[in-house]
Protein backbone atom coordinates (compact mmCIF):
# COMPACT_ATOMS: atom_id res chain seq x y z
CA UNK A 1 0.00 0.00 0.00
CA UNK A 2 2.95 2.48 1.04
CA UNK A 3 4.29 1.65 -2.41
CA UNK A 4 1.11 2.51 -4.56
CA UNK A 5 1.35 5.63 -2.76
CA UNK A 6 4.62 6.62 -3.06
CA UNK A 7 4.29 5.72 -6.69
CA UNK A 8 1.29 7.72 -7.27
CA UNK A 9 2.92 11.17 -6.07
CA UNK A 10 5.54 10.56 -8.16
CA UNK A 11 2.88 10.86 -11.21
CA UNK A 12 2.09 14.21 -13.13
CA UNK A 13 -0.75 16.48 -12.72
CA UNK A 14 -2.54 14.99 -15.20
CA UNK A 15 -2.31 11.48 -14.40
CA UNK A 16 -3.37 12.18 -10.85
CA UNK A 17 -6.27 13.62 -11.77
CA UNK A 18 -7.26 10.72 -14.70
CA UNK A 19 -6.10 7.83 -11.94
CA UNK A 20 -9.03 9.55 -9.50
CA UNK A 21 -11.58 9.40 -12.02
CA UNK A 22 -11.06 6.15 -12.67
CA UNK A 23 -11.83 5.21 -9.22
CA UNK A 24 -14.29 7.42 -8.85
CA UNK A 25 -16.44 6.30 -12.06
CA UNK A 26 -15.27 2.60 -10.99
CA UNK A 27 -17.30 3.24 -7.20
CA UNK A 28 -20.23 5.05 -9.01
CA UNK A 29 -20.53 2.03 -11.19
CA UNK A 30 -20.33 -1.10 -8.56
CA UNK A 31 -22.51 1.53 -6.53
CA UNK A 32 -25.25 1.21 -9.33
CA UNK A 33 -24.76 -2.39 -10.04
CA UNK A 34 -25.21 -3.37 -6.23
CA UNK A 35 -28.09 -1.38 -5.77
CA UNK A 36 -29.66 -3.16 -9.17
CA UNK A 37 -28.59 -6.31 -7.82
CA UNK A 38 -30.85 -5.26 -4.23
CA UNK A 39 -33.69 -4.23 -6.48
CA UNK A 40 -33.66 -7.32 -8.42
CA UNK A 41 -33.49 -9.24 -5.48
CA UNK A 42 -36.27 -7.16 -3.99
CA UNK A 43 -33.84 -6.47 -0.67
CA UNK A 44 -35.43 -2.91 -1.73
CA UNK A 45 -39.37 -3.57 -1.11
CA UNK A 46 -41.19 -1.44 1.58
CA UNK A 47 -41.58 -3.78 4.08
CA UNK A 48 -44.48 -1.78 5.63
CA UNK A 49 -45.99 -1.69 8.97
CA UNK A 50 -48.73 -1.82 10.69
CA UNK A 51 -51.36 0.96 10.97
CA UNK A 52 -52.17 2.41 14.33
CA UNK A 53 -55.36 2.63 13.52
CA UNK A 54 -55.74 -1.15 12.38
CA UNK A 55 -58.79 -1.87 15.02
CA UNK A 56 -61.20 0.68 13.34
CA UNK A 57 -60.04 -0.74 9.67
CA UNK A 58 -60.49 -4.09 11.52
CA UNK A 59 -63.90 -3.69 13.05
CA UNK A 60 -65.41 -2.09 9.96
CA UNK A 61 -65.35 -5.75 8.37
CA UNK A 62 -67.37 -7.14 10.77
CA UNK A 63 -70.28 -4.68 10.24
CA UNK A 64 -73.60 -6.65 8.88
CA UNK A 65 -74.13 -5.44 4.96
CA UNK A 66 -77.03 -6.83 2.40
CA UNK A 67 -74.69 -9.57 1.10
CA UNK A 68 -75.54 -11.08 4.53
CA UNK A 69 -78.51 -9.98 5.51
CA UNK A 70 -81.43 -11.50 4.04
CA UNK A 71 -84.41 -9.07 4.22
CA UNK A 72 -88.01 -8.37 3.26
CA UNK A 73 -89.00 -5.02 1.65
CA UNK A 74 -90.73 -4.07 4.66
CA UNK A 75 -86.98 -4.69 7.08
CA UNK A 76 -85.48 -3.36 4.29
CA UNK A 77 -87.39 -0.31 4.68
CA UNK A 78 -86.94 -0.12 8.41
CA UNK A 79 -82.84 -0.22 7.40
CA UNK A 80 -83.08 2.55 5.30
CA UNK A 81 -85.25 4.90 8.08
CA UNK A 82 -82.67 4.02 11.10
CA UNK A 83 -79.93 4.67 8.62
CA UNK A 84 -80.81 7.76 7.32
CA UNK A 85 -81.55 8.99 11.04
CA UNK A 86 -78.34 7.84 11.95
CA UNK A 87 -76.99 10.10 9.11
CA UNK A 88 -78.77 13.21 10.10
CA UNK A 89 -77.21 13.49 13.28
CA UNK A 90 -73.72 13.22 11.53
CA UNK A 91 -74.87 15.92 8.98
CA UNK A 92 -74.86 18.42 11.86
CA UNK A 93 -71.08 18.45 12.01
CA UNK A 94 -70.03 17.17 8.71
CA UNK A 95 -72.37 17.78 6.12
CA UNK A 96 -69.82 16.89 3.02
CA UNK A 97 -69.46 13.48 4.21
CA UNK A 98 -72.95 12.92 5.07
CA UNK A 99 -74.06 13.57 1.58
CA UNK A 100 -71.33 11.58 -0.05
CA UNK A 101 -72.48 8.55 2.31
CA UNK A 102 -76.07 9.28 1.25
CA UNK A 103 -75.16 9.55 -2.13
CA UNK A 104 -72.83 6.17 -2.05
CA UNK A 105 -75.91 4.40 -0.32
CA UNK A 106 -78.27 5.26 -2.69
CA UNK A 107 -76.23 4.48 -6.05
CA UNK A 108 -75.25 1.37 -4.50
CA UNK A 109 -78.93 0.22 -2.87
CA UNK A 110 -77.61 -0.40 -0.06
CA UNK A 111 -78.53 1.19 3.45
CA UNK A 112 -76.74 -0.98 5.84
CA UNK A 113 -73.52 0.40 3.63
CA UNK A 114 -74.02 3.45 5.94
CA UNK A 115 -73.23 1.68 9.09
CA UNK A 116 -69.71 0.79 7.46
CA UNK A 117 -69.02 4.03 6.21
CA UNK A 118 -69.63 6.06 9.11
CA UNK A 119 -67.77 3.59 11.18
CA UNK A 120 -65.07 4.12 8.65
CA UNK A 121 -65.20 7.91 9.19
CA UNK A 122 -64.98 7.48 12.96
CA UNK A 123 -61.34 7.56 12.76
CA UNK A 124 -61.42 11.23 11.69
CA UNK A 125 -64.97 12.49 13.96
CA UNK A 126 -65.41 13.08 17.41
CA UNK A 127 -68.44 13.52 19.57
CA UNK A 128 -68.74 17.13 19.77
CA UNK A 129 -71.72 19.73 18.81
CA UNK A 130 -68.96 21.68 16.79
CA UNK A 131 -69.82 21.90 12.78
CA UNK A 132 -67.42 21.69 10.26
CA UNK A 133 -67.14 24.31 7.21
CA UNK A 134 -69.54 23.06 4.58
CA UNK A 135 -66.87 22.53 2.36
CA UNK A 136 -64.28 20.59 4.29
CA UNK A 137 -63.71 17.07 4.30
CA UNK A 138 -63.52 15.53 8.11
CA UNK A 139 -60.53 12.84 6.15
CA UNK A 140 -57.30 15.22 5.95
CA UNK A 141 -56.05 14.01 2.81
CA UNK A 142 -59.01 14.71 1.17
CA UNK A 143 -59.05 18.34 1.87
CA UNK A 144 -55.55 18.66 0.80
CA UNK A 145 -55.35 20.40 -3.18
CA UNK A 146 -54.60 17.27 -5.02
CA UNK A 147 -57.46 15.39 -4.52
CA UNK A 148 -59.93 17.47 -6.85
CA UNK A 149 -57.50 17.29 -9.70
CA UNK A 150 -56.97 13.68 -8.96
CA UNK A 151 -60.43 12.86 -8.90
CA UNK A 152 -60.70 14.42 -12.51
CA UNK A 153 -58.09 12.43 -13.45
CA UNK A 154 -59.70 9.15 -12.28
CA UNK A 155 -63.08 9.99 -14.05
CA UNK A 156 -61.20 10.43 -17.08
CA UNK A 157 -60.47 6.83 -16.56
CA UNK A 158 -63.64 5.49 -15.78
CA UNK A 159 -64.38 3.27 -18.78
CA UNK A 160 -60.76 1.68 -18.62
CA UNK A 161 -61.27 1.17 -15.13
CA UNK A 162 -64.28 -1.02 -15.09
CA UNK A 163 -63.30 -2.77 -17.97
CA UNK A 164 -60.14 -3.67 -16.33
CA UNK A 165 -62.39 -4.59 -13.65
CA UNK A 166 -64.85 -6.34 -15.73
CA UNK A 167 -61.59 -8.52 -17.00
CA UNK A 168 -60.31 -9.47 -13.75
CA UNK A 169 -63.58 -10.17 -12.18
CA UNK A 170 -62.67 -7.32 -9.37
CA UNK A 171 -64.86 -4.64 -8.07
CA UNK A 172 -63.52 -1.41 -9.98
CA UNK A 173 -63.38 0.92 -6.51
CA UNK A 174 -60.71 -1.37 -5.47
CA UNK A 175 -58.44 -1.15 -8.47
CA UNK A 176 -59.65 2.62 -7.46
CA UNK A 177 -58.19 2.40 -4.03
CA UNK A 178 -54.93 1.53 -5.30
CA UNK A 179 -54.66 4.01 -7.90
CA UNK A 180 -55.19 6.77 -4.65
CA UNK A 181 -52.68 5.19 -2.49
CA UNK A 182 -50.00 5.02 -5.17
CA UNK A 183 -50.90 8.33 -6.71
CA UNK A 184 -50.98 10.08 -3.50
CA UNK A 185 -47.54 8.86 -1.86
CA UNK A 186 -46.08 10.43 -5.69
CA UNK A 187 -47.98 13.89 -4.88
CA UNK A 188 -46.34 13.51 -1.78
CA UNK A 189 -42.63 12.74 -3.20
CA UNK A 190 -43.06 15.28 -5.74
CA UNK A 191 -45.21 18.02 -4.53
CA UNK A 192 -43.55 20.71 -6.54
CA UNK A 193 -43.73 18.94 -9.70
CA UNK A 194 -47.50 18.27 -9.31
CA UNK A 195 -48.07 21.87 -8.68
CA UNK A 196 -46.46 22.59 -12.05
CA UNK A 197 -47.29 19.63 -14.09
CA UNK A 198 -50.19 17.47 -13.22
CA UNK A 199 -52.40 19.68 -11.17
CA UNK A 200 -53.23 21.90 -13.63
CA UNK A 201 -53.56 19.54 -16.62
CA UNK A 202 -55.48 17.47 -14.54
CA UNK A 203 -53.72 13.44 -15.64
CA UNK A 204 -52.30 10.70 -13.61
CA UNK A 205 -48.52 10.43 -12.94
CA UNK A 206 -46.43 7.29 -15.07
CA UNK A 207 -43.79 6.13 -13.13
CA UNK A 208 -41.11 4.72 -15.66
CA UNK A 209 -38.05 4.27 -13.33
CA UNK A 210 -37.68 0.71 -11.11
CA UNK A 211 -41.65 0.83 -10.28
CA UNK A 212 -43.80 1.19 -13.61
CA UNK A 213 -47.39 3.01 -14.74
CA UNK A 214 -49.92 4.74 -12.58
CA UNK A 215 -50.07 2.16 -10.09
CA UNK A 216 -46.31 1.44 -9.39
CA UNK A 217 -45.73 -1.79 -10.47
CA UNK A 218 -42.35 -3.56 -10.15
CA UNK A 219 -41.23 -5.70 -13.39
CA UNK A 220 -40.99 -8.61 -11.37
CA UNK A 221 -44.56 -8.10 -9.46
CA UNK A 222 -45.74 -7.67 -13.42
CA UNK A 223 -43.87 -11.23 -14.46
CA UNK A 224 -45.06 -13.04 -11.25
CA UNK A 225 -48.66 -12.11 -12.52
CA UNK A 226 -48.43 -13.45 -15.73
CA UNK A 227 -46.60 -16.68 -14.65
CA UNK A 228 -49.80 -17.28 -11.62
CA UNK A 229 -52.16 -16.85 -14.50
CA UNK A 230 -50.91 -19.92 -16.31
CA UNK A 231 -49.88 -22.06 -13.74
CA UNK A 232 -53.02 -24.49 -12.48
CA UNK A 233 -50.57 -25.25 -9.52
CA UNK A 234 -50.17 -21.98 -8.14
CA UNK A 235 -51.85 -20.68 -4.74
CA UNK A 236 -52.57 -17.41 -7.02
CA UNK A 237 -53.88 -19.64 -10.38
CA UNK A 238 -57.35 -17.31 -10.95
CA UNK A 239 -58.91 -20.27 -13.31
CA UNK A 240 -58.28 -20.91 -16.73
CA UNK A 241 -61.09 -18.20 -18.26
CA UNK A 242 -58.07 -15.94 -17.30
CA UNK A 243 -55.20 -17.59 -18.50
CA UNK A 244 -54.89 -15.48 -21.83
CA UNK A 245 -55.38 -12.22 -20.15
CA UNK A 246 -52.08 -11.17 -20.77
CA UNK A 247 -51.04 -13.01 -23.57
CA UNK A 248 -48.04 -11.17 -25.36
CA UNK A 249 -47.60 -10.02 -28.90
CA UNK A 250 -43.87 -10.39 -29.69
CA UNK A 251 -41.19 -12.65 -28.26
CA UNK A 252 -39.68 -9.63 -26.47
CA UNK A 253 -42.05 -10.25 -22.77
CA UNK A 254 -39.76 -7.48 -21.14
CA UNK A 255 -39.71 -4.97 -23.18
CA UNK A 256 -43.52 -5.56 -24.12
CA UNK A 257 -44.70 -5.82 -20.44
CA UNK A 258 -42.51 -2.10 -19.80
CA UNK A 259 -44.59 -0.80 -22.89
CA UNK A 260 -47.77 -2.03 -21.53
CA UNK A 261 -47.46 -0.22 -18.38
CA UNK A 262 -45.77 3.16 -19.23
CA UNK A 263 -48.11 4.02 -21.45
CA UNK A 264 -49.20 7.59 -20.69
CA UNK A 265 -52.62 7.97 -22.77
CA UNK A 266 -54.12 4.46 -21.71
CA UNK A 267 -53.97 2.87 -18.73
CA UNK A 268 -55.65 0.06 -19.28
CA UNK A 269 -53.10 -2.36 -18.58
CA UNK A 270 -51.91 -1.20 -15.35
CA UNK A 271 -55.28 -1.59 -14.65
CA UNK A 272 -55.71 -5.19 -15.55
CA UNK A 273 -52.25 -5.99 -13.58
CA UNK A 274 -53.73 -4.25 -10.45
CA UNK A 275 -57.13 -6.48 -10.62
CA UNK A 276 -54.96 -9.86 -11.23
CA UNK A 277 -52.93 -9.25 -8.50
CA UNK A 278 -55.93 -8.11 -5.84
CA UNK A 279 -58.22 -11.50 -6.90
CA UNK A 280 -54.71 -13.87 -7.22
CA UNK A 281 -53.97 -12.33 -3.57
CA UNK A 282 -57.93 -12.80 -2.68
CA UNK A 283 -57.19 -16.18 -4.18
CA UNK A 284 -54.42 -17.02 -2.37
CA UNK A 285 -55.65 -16.29 1.43
CA UNK A 286 -59.34 -17.95 0.87
CA UNK A 287 -57.33 -21.50 -0.58
CA UNK A 288 -55.54 -21.13 2.67
CA UNK A 289 -58.94 -21.37 4.64
CA UNK A 290 -58.84 -17.19 4.93
CA UNK A 291 -61.35 -15.14 3.38
CA UNK A 292 -60.11 -11.42 3.24
CA UNK A 293 -62.68 -10.55 -0.22
CA UNK A 294 -64.57 -8.35 2.82
CA UNK A 295 -61.16 -6.88 3.94
CA UNK A 296 -60.39 -4.03 1.27
CA UNK A 297 -57.59 -2.15 4.12
CA UNK A 298 -56.40 -5.92 3.70
CA UNK A 299 -56.38 -6.10 0.13
CA UNK A 300 -54.99 -2.64 -0.27
CA UNK A 301 -51.75 -3.43 2.04
CA UNK A 302 -50.96 -6.67 0.36
CA UNK A 303 -51.24 -5.05 -2.87
CA UNK A 304 -48.52 -1.97 -1.70
CA UNK A 305 -46.29 -5.01 0.03
CA UNK A 306 -46.57 -7.62 -2.54
CA UNK A 307 -46.41 -11.20 -2.96
CA UNK A 308 -43.77 -11.93 -1.40
CA UNK A 309 -45.32 -10.57 1.77
CA UNK A 310 -48.59 -11.59 1.02
CA UNK A 311 -48.49 -14.83 3.87
CA UNK A 312 -52.20 -16.15 5.09
CA UNK A 313 -52.31 -15.95 8.45
CA UNK A 314 -55.07 -15.66 10.86
CA UNK A 315 -55.46 -12.14 12.96
CA UNK A 316 -53.75 -10.16 9.38
CA UNK A 317 -53.35 -6.32 10.00
CA UNK A 318 -53.51 -3.90 7.68
CA UNK A 319 -50.58 -1.03 6.89
CA UNK A 320 -47.95 -0.72 4.33
CA UNK A 321 -45.72 1.84 3.23
CA UNK A 322 -45.77 5.05 5.03
CA UNK A 323 -47.00 8.43 3.54
CA UNK A 324 -46.90 11.80 4.78
CA UNK A 325 -49.61 14.06 3.72
CA UNK A 326 -50.19 17.34 5.17
CA UNK A 327 -48.81 17.20 8.91
CA UNK A 328 -50.38 13.51 8.89
CA UNK A 329 -49.13 10.24 8.67
CA UNK A 330 -50.87 7.55 6.58
CA UNK A 331 -50.49 4.25 5.47
CA UNK A 332 -51.05 2.75 2.18
CA UNK A 333 -54.13 0.50 3.16
CA UNK A 334 -55.36 3.27 5.09
CA UNK A 335 -55.48 5.48 2.06
CA UNK A 336 -57.29 2.69 0.07
CA UNK A 337 -59.64 2.16 2.59
CA UNK A 338 -60.46 5.83 3.69
CA UNK A 339 -61.47 6.31 -0.02
CA UNK A 340 -63.04 2.84 -0.03
CA UNK A 341 -65.62 4.00 2.44
CA UNK A 342 -65.41 7.73 1.85
CA UNK A 343 -68.00 7.56 -0.76
CA UNK A 344 -66.40 9.32 -3.29
CA UNK A 345 -66.57 8.55 -7.08
CA UNK A 346 -69.53 6.18 -5.80
CA UNK A 347 -71.73 7.37 -8.90
CA UNK A 348 -68.94 6.13 -11.23
CA UNK A 349 -67.38 3.45 -9.23
CA UNK A 350 -70.84 1.95 -6.36
CA UNK A 351 -70.22 -0.76 -3.98
CA UNK A 352 -70.95 -3.96 -4.92
CA UNK A 353 -72.38 -7.02 -2.61
CA UNK A 354 -70.16 -9.37 -4.34
CA UNK A 355 -66.02 -7.92 -4.51
CA UNK A 356 -65.01 -10.80 -6.53
CA UNK A 357 -66.43 -13.05 -9.44
CA UNK A 358 -65.01 -15.87 -11.06
CA UNK A 359 -65.79 -16.13 -14.58
CA UNK A 360 -65.26 -19.65 -16.23
CA UNK A 361 -65.53 -18.57 -19.84
CA UNK A 362 -62.28 -18.43 -21.44
CA UNK A 363 -61.67 -15.32 -23.56
CA UNK A 364 -61.83 -15.91 -27.44
CA UNK A 365 -58.41 -14.36 -29.69
CA UNK A 366 -60.89 -11.59 -30.27
CA UNK A 367 -61.21 -10.49 -26.88
CA UNK A 368 -57.87 -11.31 -26.57
CA UNK A 369 -57.28 -8.90 -29.55
CA UNK A 370 -59.16 -6.24 -28.61
CA UNK A 371 -57.23 -5.71 -25.40
CA UNK A 372 -54.04 -5.75 -27.07
CA UNK A 373 -55.28 -3.06 -29.26
CA UNK A 374 -55.45 -0.73 -26.26
CA UNK A 375 -51.60 -0.38 -26.47
CA UNK A 376 -51.28 3.49 -27.47
CA UNK A 377 -48.54 4.48 -30.05
CA UNK A 378 -46.97 7.39 -27.31
CA UNK A 379 -43.29 7.68 -27.08
CA UNK A 380 -41.65 6.33 -23.80
CA UNK A 381 -38.32 6.08 -22.14
CA UNK A 382 -36.17 3.33 -23.68
CA UNK A 383 -36.43 -0.42 -21.64
CA UNK A 384 -33.98 0.02 -18.73
CA UNK A 385 -33.11 3.95 -18.83
CA UNK A 386 -33.65 3.91 -15.06
CA UNK A 387 -29.66 1.83 -14.70
CA UNK A 388 -28.15 4.47 -16.54
CA UNK A 389 -25.92 7.14 -14.94
CA UNK A 390 -25.13 9.28 -18.24
CA UNK A 391 -27.95 12.14 -18.09
CA UNK A 392 -28.21 12.20 -21.80
CA UNK A 393 -29.42 8.60 -22.08
CA UNK A 394 -31.77 8.41 -18.99
CA UNK A 395 -33.99 11.15 -20.44
CA UNK A 396 -37.20 10.48 -21.80
CA UNK A 397 -37.72 10.89 -25.82
CA UNK A 398 -37.71 15.31 -26.45
CA UNK A 399 -41.15 14.56 -27.65
CA UNK A 400 -42.08 13.99 -23.73
CA UNK A 401 -41.17 17.23 -21.76
CA UNK A 402 -41.66 17.07 -18.37
CA UNK A 403 -40.50 14.57 -15.62
CA UNK A 404 -43.44 12.94 -15.13
CA UNK A 405 -43.51 12.12 -19.04
CA UNK A 406 -46.65 13.56 -19.94
CA UNK A 407 -47.96 14.84 -23.73
CA UNK A 408 -49.71 18.26 -22.54
CA UNK A 409 -50.73 18.61 -26.10
CA UNK A 410 -52.59 15.43 -25.67
CA UNK A 411 -52.90 14.95 -22.20
CA UNK A 412 -56.99 13.44 -22.88
CA UNK A 413 -56.04 9.75 -22.62
CA UNK A 414 -57.06 8.15 -25.94
CA UNK A 415 -60.04 6.31 -26.12
CA UNK A 416 -60.02 2.36 -25.32
CA UNK A 417 -60.75 -0.55 -27.55
CA UNK A 418 -61.90 -3.34 -25.36
CA UNK A 419 -65.40 -4.40 -25.09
Amino acid sequence: MKNIWLEFKQRPTWRKICDILLVLFALAGAAIIGAWGLYQLGVTNNRGAVDKNYRYLMSVSEIKNLKDANLTQEQLDEQWALQLERLAELAHRYPVNSRLILNAAVVSDDPLIIDRMVAALSIYTDSSDQAQPCNINAIPWMSEPAWPALKEAILRDSALINEAARLTGVEPRLIVGCLIGEQIRLFNSKREMFKKYLGPVKVLSVQSQFSYGVNGIKDFTAEAVEQHLMDPTSEFYMGKAYEHLLDFETDDHATERYNRLVDYRNHLYSYIYTGCILHQTMLQWRRAGYDISDRPDLLFTLFNVGFSQSVPKPNPVPGGSHIKVGDRDYTFGAIGFDFYYSGELAKAFPFRRERFVSSDKPLSAEDIARIQDNMSDCKRPEYGSEYRTNDSTAKAPDSVPDPFGIDHSTATPAEHTAM
